[in-house]
């Protein structure tokens, strides 16, 4: 497999907007935190993060350090079955610390943010009915803010507030520029070494390519390929610079949270 061309996936090429300057690191207390929840000052930790910042381990380091702890998905492609190196589950670094909402739904299936917002509440009833700390965890910045800030929807009606957390401890998880485009080419490197083309390979046996294609970034992209669309080094190339621009629109949202008047503690994992 060719190695990606780093000059072709940085960010400041044409279509792919600079970053804005970085939010200035704090350090988060595990103990203090634990501390609140027990108190009731807080009833749900959030991590969140750009893809490639290292949430995940993150979350699964700070559930460790807490105790009694549990995470919650927030990524809108995790919750369907066989989309698993594309999407970035990584089961295994969570070790013995249960986690929900992942593998809810079959590949092929339309999930709405309604029924994530309903199964949220489900799982967040049971791991506060087991007197463990819920943690929720994930980039989709559309499903974090449906489950922590009571989203009601037009055409469905939402969860009462009350089914919901009020009171929540975000923590953004902070990597340089740098270091963030080189984290992203080598797991995209990765990812393909360790099956990604065969995996969309076999999910177009049940599963059309227009909804493939929908799920985007390494579906989209490897479909296109699989498809004849593309040629392999522009795949890789196309879905490189799409994967840098999905991360500058996670950060848009989550810089967009704080001007709405959320508290993010932004800290360096």
């Amino acid at each position: 497999m060719n190695k990606l061309n780093r000059t072709q996936l940085l960010p400041d090429r044409p279509g792919i907007p600079p970053m804005a300057p970085m939010p200035e690191p704090e350090v988060v207390d595990p103990a203090a935190l634990a501390a609140a929840y027990r108190q009731g000052d807080i009833d749900l930790i959030c991590v969140l993060g750009p893809t490639a910042s290292g949430k995940t381990r993150y979350a699964v380091q700070l559930a460790r350090q807490m105790g009694h702890a549990e995470i919650l998905s927030a990524d809108s492609r995790q919750v369907y079955v066989g989309m698993d190196i594309g999407t970035g589950k990584d089961l295994r670094e969570y070790g013995e610390v249960p986690y929900h909402l992942i593998d809810l739904v079959p590949a092929g299936t339309k999930y709405n943010i309604y029924q994530y917002q309903k199964a949220f509440a489900d799982a967040y009833a049971a791991v506060r009915a087991s007197e463990a700390i819920p943690i929720l965890c994930g980039g989709s910045g559309l499903y974090i803010e449906a489950v922590t800030r009571a989203y009601k929807f037009e055409k469905e009606n939402g969860l009462p507030a009350s089914a919901l957390p009020g009171n929540v401890y975000y923590i953004g998880t902070l990597v340089s520029r740098e270091e963030r485009v080189a984290r992203i080419d080598r797991r995209l490197e990765e990812r393909l070494q360790e099956g990604l083309v065969e995996e969309v390979r076999g999910l177009m046996e049940t599963v059309s390519a227009q909804d493939l294609i929908y799920y985007g970034l390494e579906y989209k992209f490897v479909t296109q390929y699989l498809l004849g669309e593309l040629s392999y080094d522009d795949m890789v190339i196309a879905l490189g610079n799409a994967i840098h621009q999905f991360a500058k629109r996670q950060m848009t949202w989550f810089r967009g949270m704080e001007r709405d008047g959320i508290r993010i503690h932004w800290l360096r994992p």
